[in-house]
């Protein structure tokens, strides 16, 4: 049997309904876990456990600050009450830069966002990263 070949994770994109995004440089937090359910039948001494809730771990972005303010505008829009959901992909790229791979995160909103850390001794980009709530995880491909 031959051994697929290994993906590479620093070819990917993002895109969030509505919104034209440039540059996220890292994406973290791609995950689902399922809490189990114990429960002992009669007389019986041993736990057994059955699948319960699906949780979705929250997914953060991270990209250079630009001057477009479109996630700007998203997030103020969730703070003000606005129930703004929108669905995200990620998509891993091959070398040819083809889809290999995708996750589809279902109705997030903005959680948290952090700005750049300033400092005029150095030359970094500046960087800012966007947490999303995440109410469902699905890979399609």
């Amino acid at each position: 049997m031959a051994v697929p070949d290994l993906l590479t994770k620093f070819r990917f994109r993002v895109e969030i309904d509505g919104i034209t995004i440039a540059g996220f440089c890292e994406v973290t937090g791609l995950e689902i876990s399922i809490e189990p359910i114990e429960y002992r039948e009669g007389g019986d001494r041993n736990i057994r456990k059955i699948p319960g809730l699906t949780k979705f771990g929250d997914v953060t972005l991270k990209r250079g600050v630009t001057q477009a303010h479109e996630l700007e505008d998203w997030i103020k829009s969730v703070s003000e009450g606005n129930p703004d959901r929108r669905n995200a992909v990620i998509t891993l790229l091959d070398e040819q830069r083809q889809e290999v791979a995708r996750w589809v995160l279902f109705n997030t909103f903005p959680r948290k966002w952090e700005g750049p850390d300033l400092n005029a001794k150095g030359n970094d980009v500046a960087m800012e990263s966007l947490t999303l709530w995440v109410e469902r995880l699905e890979r399609s491909t």
